[in-house]
Formats: C-alpha cells, sequence, structure tokens
C-alpha cells in the first residue's frame, strides 16, 4: 500500500520539476548579469533588471522578479551593483609619449574606458591604433582617429622640442592643404581637426572638404578668425574651449587687427613661440573685459549649430595647482612605464612649486563658461588631454568627470557626456552609449552608484568589452607592474 501510494506521488512531483525546467530561461552561447541596477544616461536608474550578453550585443534585459533563470546559463551575480555603459575619453594622443602609447589602450580599458578619441598625431602613428582595435574589439578600446592637427604655414607642434613633438603638419597654401587633407580622407580618418594658424581661407577650406565627406571637424578657432564665424563654417566641435574668450571682449576688434598683424610673423619665429605670445597677451586681457552682449550671440551661435565642447577642465586645474606636484597626484605613477615615470619626475622636479596664478584665474572662468554654456544647452563631451599634463590615461577621466559635474552638470548629465554624447557625436547612437537591447555590449559594472557620487565611477568591478566579461582580476592584469 505504501509503495502503490509513493510511486503516484514521485511521478507528480517529478513532472512539477520538468515542468518547472521547462519554463526557465536559458541562453546558450551568452551569459547573464542577474539583479543589476541598470542606468541608462538618457533614461537614468531601472533598478533590479537581468541583462543577457550575448557576442557583442545586449540580447534582453528583463525585470529580474518576472524571470526564472536555467542553472545551465553562466551567471554573474549584480546584485546591489550598477550597470553603466562604456565610458569615453573624447580627447586622447597616443602621439605625445610614443613609449607610453602602447600601454594606454589596457589603461583606458582598465578604468571602464571602451572607446576614445585621438585628437592629434601622425597618421602613420595613430592609424595603427585604429587598425588594431578594430581586428581586436573585445581586446581594445574602440579608437577613432584626426590623423595630425591640420595647421597652418608656421605649424605649432612642430616636433622642435618635448614639450611641442610632431603632433601636425604644416599647410603653406590653400593646394597643399587640399592635397594633404585629402590624404587623410582617403586613409579613413573618422574626423578631422583644424589647428590655431591655419588662415581663414585655408579653414573655410578644411570645413568644405570635412562636410564634403561627412567628416566632423573639430579643434582650435583658428587665431585669424572669430569663433562664430568658425561655428558657422562648419566647426562641429571646440577643444578646451580654446580661443573663444576672444570673440567675447569687449575689444574684439582691436584684439583681433593685433593678431592679423602678428600672424604675419615678419620676424619669423616659430608657430609655438607666436602662439604662445598671442595667448600670453591677450587671452587674460579678454578674459577681464568680456561683453555680455557678444558673449550671448557666441552662446546662442554654438547653440545654434550644436558646436560640442570638450573643455578638458582637469588638465587646466593641474596645470594651475601644480597638482602634479603632490604625492597624492604622483601615488598613481605606478600605472605608467619606468621610464616614463622617470622623465615625467625629471620635468615635475624642474618646475616651480608656486601655484600660476593667471592660470588658477583661468580655469576657475573655464569652469564659470562651462556652467553658463551647459545653461544654454550647448552640449558636452568628457575629454581629458591625457597624456598631457602627466594626466595618466583612464584615470584622468574620473577626474573630469569630477570636473564637470562641479562645473553644474548633473550626475547623469556628466554619465551622458561620456558615453551617448560621444556616441551621438560621431553618429553612432543607435547602437552604442546605451543599455538597450540589440545595442553594442560595451559597459561599465560598479559597485556605488555614480548617481549618488559621481567619483563612484572608479568603483569598477568588472568591464565588458564588445560582449567579453573582464572581471577585477583581469583589468588588474592590464596595469603597467
Amino acid at each position: 500500500m505504501k509503495k502503490n501510494t509513493f510511486l503516484p506521488i514521485l511521478f507528480t512531483l517529478t513532472s512539477i520539476l520538468q515542468s518547472c525546467e521547462d519554463n526557465t530561461l536559458y541562453f546558450e552561447d551568452a551569459y547573464v548579469i542577474e539583479n543589476v541596477n541598470l542606468i541608462d544616461p538618457l533614461e537614468g536608474i531601472e533598478e533590479k533588471q537581468t541583462v543577457v550578453i550575448k557576442e557583442n550585443k545586449i540580447h534582453q534585459i528583463y525585470n529580474t522578479a518576472e524571470v526564472i533563470l536555467s542553472s545551465k546559463n553562466k551567471i554573474y551575480d549584480g546584485t546591489n551593483q550598477f550597470l553603466i555603459p562604456g565610458l569615453w575619453d573624447a580627447h586622447i594622443h597616443f602621439a605625445f609619449e610614443t613609449i607610453l602609447g602602447e600601454y594606454m589602450p589596457d589603461l583606458f580599458l582598465s578604468n571602464g574606458i571602451t572607446s576614445v578619441r585621438d585628437t592629434g598625431g601622425p597618421i602613420d602613428l595613430v592609424l595603427p591604433y585604429k587598425e588594431y582595435s578594430l581586428k581586436n574589439p573585445t581586446t581594445s578600446p574602440r579608437v577613432m582617429i584626426a590623423g595630425p592637427l591640420i595647421d597652418g604655414k608656421h605649424n605649432v607642434y612642430d616636433g622642435s622640442s618635448p614639450s611641442f613633438p610632431l603632433l601636425s603638419i604644416q599647410n603653406s597654401s590653400v593646394s597643399v592643404l587640399q592635397k594633404q587633407v585629402q590624404e587623410l580622407i582617403d586613409k579613413k580618418v573618422d574626423f578631422l581637426k583644424a589647428y590655431e594658424m591655419l588662415s581663414p581661407e585655408q579653414f573655410k577650406l578644411l570645413a568644405q572638404m570635412a562636410q564634403a565627406n561627412n567628416l566632423k571637424l573639430t579643434g582650435h578657432v583658428p587665431l585669424s578668425m572669430d569663433v562664430i564665424t568658425a561655428s558657422n563654417l562648419g566647426l562641429n566641435s571646440m577643444e578646451h574651449l580654446r580661443n573663444i574668450e576672444l570673440s567675447m571682449a569687449k575689444d574684439f576688434e582691436a584684439l583681433f587687427s593685433e593678431r592679423t598683424f602678428a600672424l604675419e610673423n615678419k620676424n619669423k619665429i616659430s608657430g609655438s613661440k607666436l602662439r604662445s605670445s598671442l595667448h600670453q597677451s591677450q587671452r587674460m586681457k579678454a578674459i577681464a573685459n568680456i561683453d555680455s552682449i557678444k558673449q550671448d550671440q557666441v552662446f546662442n551661435t554654438l547653440a545654434k549649430n550644436k558646436t560640442w565642447q570638450i573643455p578638458t577642465l582637469e588638465l587646466y586645474q593641474t596645470f594651475a595647482n601644480k597638482k602634479y606636484k603632490s604625492e597624492a597626484f604622483q601615488s598613481f605613477f605606478y600605472m605608467i612605464p619606468q621610464k616614463v615615470k622617470s622623465k615625467w619626475m625629471e620635468q615635475i622636479n624642474s618646475t616651480s612649486d608656486e601655484p600660476d596664478q593667471e592660470m588658477i584665474k583661468y580655469t576657475q572662468w573655464s569652469r564659470d563658461m562651462v556652467y553658463q554654456m551647459h545653461e544654454k544647452r550647448i552640449p558636452f563631451m568628457a575629454g581629458t588631454d591625457t597624456p598631457i599634463g602627466f594626466l595618466i590615461p583612464g584615470k584622468s577621466l574620473h577626474d573630469e568627470l569630477v570636473q564637470l559635474n562641479l562645473s553644474g552638470l548633473s550626475n547623469l548629465e556628466t554619465l551622458k557626456a561620456a558615453t551617448y554624447h560621444p556616441a551621438e557625436y560621431f553618429g553612432l547612437e543607435k547602437n552604442l552609449g546605451r543599455i538597450k537591447v540589440g545595442f553594442e555590449a560595451d559597459l561599465v559594472l560598479l559597485d556605488k552608484n555614480p548617481l549618488e557620487s559621481i567619483k563612484n565611477t572608479q568603483s569598477i568591478r568588472a568591464v565588458v568589452k564588445a560582449g567579453k566579461f573582464m572581471n577585477r582580476a583581469y583589468i588588474d592584469s592590464l596595469q603597467v607592474n
């Protein structure tokens, strides 16, 4: 009697278990991050979600309470953790420290930076970084390149000194520029970068060539021009807020006339010295005499044209306050090769300990400009200029996010500047920079909520690059020992 009763019960239990197993979800050739809090840069936080990554895409997203996962899945527990899109550093230079360059991709990935925008270097030096990233999407950040700075007759970064390594191409005429820029376009650069010593005629042609080839044009406003004209001609983005103050000064016309005469360069000094002399003679004078009407005209133009800003505030802070002199700053030099560390320490020790009061004023003005531009809905991207200013590749991006946050961007807006906005800039916003089904699986898993403190972007538990899950131990192995 007992035996006959037991068999039906056993059969019933087995059927229930099989039924439950049939209702579970199993994803072949995939993995799952379970019960994680998602932070989308446009929609904000969505708690307790289960994310399925398959190949290089976000395959599915579920509310954790509404799904039962099969035990056959590869599952990472995301409880009390936060998933954000992979970060961008929208202003870097592989070519500034060539020895450091080969280490930079790993340093970026280990800091959650899955995409970078190289804003100037010899094409034969930076192109291999892009090609490597295309061939190895799971082990390299995405690399977008401009090639060299496109400068004028007296180019600034001409390789004449360690402070001015060869990052640019000299263009003695409009015809030379046309030829050299076409060569860059033929080599498939992702955007173009205008520099400060271009003539108005050269800049106009450069903007036309960029538009004809569907390329963004970034750069510094040439000293021979004003920012409104440059933006209207097609300067899609501006680095460092460079030279914007000159167009907002009460004595704009006098300053412009003075620059026009100086740019004739009758004494035939180097481009770097000529540029520096104009900055020194005009920058602070312009900042001290900003015309509110002219400023509004500039801001309205930038907003109308959606001229992106990459202000590199941490770079200015570092120079102004000599932050690189501090033990706290230098404590992160373990991340870089010893040869580079020795070179940097020699340069640092040769500089004065005194804060640069003029640069401090300029830095505060720059932060105020970011606040006011943001109020005018001028868009921002987060970039650092690493490794210029002894800024460590990867780490410095998190410091830049703090500066943008302090300048008036909310935590979510700050994240947007380092995720969605760069994707949008390159026309990739339909498959990159958000946490949505079908989007590229470039992601960062954090231990702490960046919406509570933007510094929490540094609490990296894991990085996902094109679907590859890299845990803490793996990303630590990418650091230079």
